[in-house]
């Protein structure tokens, strides 16, 4: 790889998981990576992957007033950022009468806010290049739904619907915006990382109780390889004109062919209610 193809990226949450796969596949291929992590060990595995071109940094996405200011020096002693992967968040499952608002404002926190605020924050200097690739990694969860998890789909819609639009504000300044969904990926996503609500309203028993123990054993046993994903985005990042949506893996597919064949249908059967509600 030649120097002028060498990117910069910055790539949060790549302690485990999605992002530290992605991370691990461009620096295999000769990029420079920043990665985002919570701890210092944490911080000292992911240099030792590269060093020289590893560059850990320590970032909750949630405390939003260090985001700015990370970006700057970044800009600043690593270089430009050519590349912002959105990748920290986590999964919280629970039933929505049993869960709490605090659960709901705190999914939020890190799912949408969080990644809205370090977009803010690597945007001017995108900008002023008119250069850039933002991935917000959403989920093929942004798109379909299941019961019980509706914090979780609710701020992957949201992160859906945010990055779209971003994508048409930013096309002619040369920045391009993915939403990338990924099905079901061998991570830690279903298992440790996930948040559970205590259940307690019986009524939601044979709804829930057998999804809530599907998700815990498919944990580990997922289709999905997290490094074929990281070399799908470099697939991605090196198209001249990438989409605005990518789904990763048979079952997004799948299952999001299947939505979408049910919202025409829907769509379709109360068709004249709809075209009713125009003026005359």
């Amino acid at each position: 790889m030649s120097q002028s193809q060498i990117k910069t990226f910055l790539i949060t949450g790549v302690s485990t998981g999605l992002g530290r796969a992605f991370a691990e596949v461009a620096l295999r291929e000769g990029h420079r990576v920043v990665g985002t992590v919570r701890h210092e060990d944490a911080a000292k595995s992911f240099e030792a992957l590269a060093p020289g071109r590893a560059f850990a940094r320590q970032l909750d996405v949630t405390e939003t007033a260090t985001i700015a200011p990370l970006v700057a020096d970044i800009e600043a002693h690593v270089g430009p950022i050519d590349v912002l992967i959105n990748n920290a968040g986590y999964g919280h499952e629970g039933v929505l009468e049993e869960a709490s608002l605090d659960d709901l404002r705190r999914q939020f926190e890190v799912n949408v806010f969080g990644v809205v605020a370090v977009i803010q924050a690597v945007l001017p200097y995108m900008r002023k290049r008119r250069a850039g690739r933002i991935l917000n990694i959403t989920s093929m969860g942004g798109i379909i739904t299941m019961p019980g998890i509706s914090f979780y789909h609710g701020s992957k819609f949201a992160l859906e619907g945010i990055s779209e639009s971003l994508a048409k504000e930013v096309h002619s300044l040369g920045i391009y915006v993915t939403a990338v969904e990924p099905g079901g990926f061998r991570t830690d996503w279903a298992g440790r990382s996930m948040v559970r609500s205590d259940r307690h309203i019986a009524d939601y028993d044979a709804v829930f109780d057998p999804l809530r123990e599907r998700r815990k054993n498919f944990s580990g046993n997922q289709p999905g390889d997290p490094h074929k994903a990281g070399e799908a985005l470099l697939k991605l990042i090196a198209s001249d004109d990438p989409p605005m949506h990518l789904l990763l893996g048979r079952d997004a597919m799948n299952m999001v062919r299947e939505k979408l064949g049910l919202l025409k249908s829907e769509f379709d059967a109360w068709e004249q209610v709809t075209l009713s509600t125009d003026f005359s």
